[in-house]
């Protein structure tokens, strides 16, 4: 072995160094391994890679080109697989209540395996959304030195001579219940809307986690951008393998990189690129696993000051793959940096801080997809935080490309996405009321299901401006129009959402970040002492479970107490 590395104080001489450990390291000769390379550190290469969706469907390859680069380095990769719940796929039925449920199962799969074996760093690939922040939540919490890889974006579908997404198909459904859109309209569309391998295009959740994944420091400079299918994607992998040898070589860990200021890096991304809503429940789940205080308010207040720069879907005009030949998440880095609007002494998986790798950057004065600090396409951020009678625990809204940042309307209350959507379906849903969707939390749901299927469709019937929605449940990345998710306290914690009844008057101002209920304090007190909390069908296996230990969408619906509860970390075993 390379004298890089001193074996001695990396976890995996617990399975491979001494006499003690003949048994252990016969397995490894069982698979072929010399000497020489059970003597090596010893590095997982974790893929989100399936069968699934597009989003998996390349992840495994890269991982094993990502071995390549381990060798290279001087260590020794150990490949496995984690789950993914594609959301996409599991939209508009029962199936979402496992998406973000897949985080933790995510992040805790990978922690329990890199323990069990004792694993020296890892690299993470992922593709779909709540399997990004899953891996990044794994590294924070195990602290070794670590890599996180996305797999990129799908390219943009052509129908009729322009750009579409898997969010036009969304949207098609509700035109064509509407009577708009004919069957076959429709079933052509959906032959061509998705043409290969890669995630969502759009600055939906999956994207918005990947720039972060940059933004934060985690991931190398303008990786995760290059859509799915750009044969360039291959020398990323190789590259990230024979770089997080050089990390641990330098012993730069995850909570070295992921500072509070780099978190708040990470969320002025979000807000500038008008990003998914998401990041502002998985953005206080990361900071959790590294001990920092960062809730949806520091998140929101972030949001407040950040320009929205970055002309992307759904509220812009273009997708992934427009943003990366514009010059990437660094290109974006670069103006923000030049602004004041970013940190640029926080370091990252380069060894080198973010001003470092931005200067090597240069600003590209011909693209149209990035805006610079001075010329924002609007002075807010994409993305607003709100609080009041409504919301206590605060909420979230996407306004990116919305004119309308007001809006004021009597209740239309629905316990369940299915009652909504089959509302939305029967055309019952009158212009100007505000749409309640409760007991879809975390813990009512439970699993905080995303509502694409009810907004697309309302956006498909024309609606979507003329009406508002709240929810303490979550929006996809791809949702847009006056659709406000993550109330809290949620309704299953008997929050005000829990109380509103069916014409009650609810105020929202994304400008002014209010949303109010115009129910006097006595009224809801009486209210609240006949409301018990209604049961649900969960009451055993995995969504029970993540029901009786998660916490609230304010901090990110997390599982477990965080770092602030360790006694020890992995990385020093």
């Amino acid at each position: 072995m390379s004298d890089r590395f001193d074996k001695s104080r990396l976890p995996s001489r617990h399975v491979s160094v001494g006499p003690e450990r003949a048994p252990h390291r016969s397995y490894y000769y069982a698979m072929g391994l010399s000497e020489e390379e059970i003597a090596r550190p010893f590095v997982a290469v974790a893929s989100a890679g399936n069968d699934s969706a597009p989003c998996n469907t390349r992840l495994d390859h890269q991982a094993d080109i990502c071995r390549e680069g381990v060798v290279e380095g001087g260590g020794l990769p150990r490949r496995f697989n984690t789950i993914t719940v594609t959301d996409g796929i599991a939209m508009g039925h029962q199936g979402m209540k496992s998406s973000l449920v897949s985080r933790e199962v995510i992040a805790d799969s990978i922690e329990l395996s890199v323990r069990g074996h004792c694993y020296d760093a890892l690299v993470g690939f992922a593709g779909c959304d709540k399997s990004l922040p899953g891996m990044m939540m794994a590294m924070l919490r195990l602290n070794i030195p670590s890599i996180f890889v996305y797999g990129g974006s799908i390219l943009p579908g052509r129908h009729k001579g322009k750009d579409v997404t898997v969010v036009d198909v969304f949207e098609a459904v509700g035109s064509h219940e509407a009577g708009g859109c004919p069957l076959e309209e429709l079933i052509a569309l959906e032959k061509v809307a998705c043409p290969g391998h890669g995630a969502c295009g759009g600055q939906f959740t999956a994207n918005t986690m990947a720039c972060v994944g940059e933004a934060i420091g985690l991931s190398l400079p303008n990786s995760n951008m290059v859509p799915a299918p750009y044969a360039s994607n291959d020398a990323i992998a190789r590259a990230a393998g024979e770089q997080v040898m050089n990390l641990l070589e330098q012993n730069i860990r995850p909570r070295d990189i992921c500072t509070k200021a780099a978190f708040e890096n990470a969320a002025r991304i979000v807000a500038a690129t008008g990003g998914s809503t998401n990041g502002a429940l998985h953005l206080p789940a990361m900071a959790s696993e590294c001990g920092i205080d960062f809730d949806l308010f520091d998140v929101a207040e972030i949001f407040k000051s950040t320009p929205y720069l970055a002309d992307l879907k759904p509220g812009g005009k273009y997708v992934a793959k427009d943003m990366y030949e514009a010059g990437g998440v660094y290109m974006l880095m670069k103006t923000m940096l030049d602004g004041g609007l970013l940190d640029g002494d926080c370091l990252t998986v380069t060894g080198k801080t973010i001003g470092e790798n931005i200067g090597q950057v240069t600003w590209n004065p011909d693209q149209k997809v990035i805006y610079s600090v001075d010329k924002a396409i609007t002075p807010t951020g994409g993305v607003v935080g709100l609080k009041g009678s409504l919301a206590p625990d605060g909420a979230i809204v996407k306004v990116a490309g919305m004119e309308r940042l007001q809006f004021e309307g009597p209740a239309r209350c629905f316990d369940s996405e299915e009652a909504t959507f089959a509302a939305v379906e029967a055309r019952d849903i009158a212009e100007g009321s505000v749409i309640v969707i409760r007991y879809e939390g975390p813990k009512g749901g439970p699993g905080m299901r995303e509502m694409l299927s009810t907004t697309a469709a309302l956006y498909g019937q024309g609606m979507g401006e003329k009406v508002a929605l709240i929810t303490d449940g979550r929006f996809s990345g791809a949702t847009r129009g006056f659709c406000i998710g993550h109330v809290g306290p949620e309704a299953a914690d008997g929050g005000p959402i829990a109380l509103i009844e069916d014409g009650d008057i609810i105020r929202i101002d994304a400008e002014a970040g209010t949303i109010d209920l115009d129910v006097d304090a006595a009224t809801l007190e009486a209210r609240k002492a006949n409301w018990s909390l209604p049961d649900n069908d969960y009451t055993s296996g995995a969504i029970w479970r993540y029901a009786q230990n998660v916490g609230s969408a304010r901090k990110g619906a997390v599982t477990h107490p965080g770092a602030k509860a360790e006694s020890h970390i992995y990385a020093d075993i």
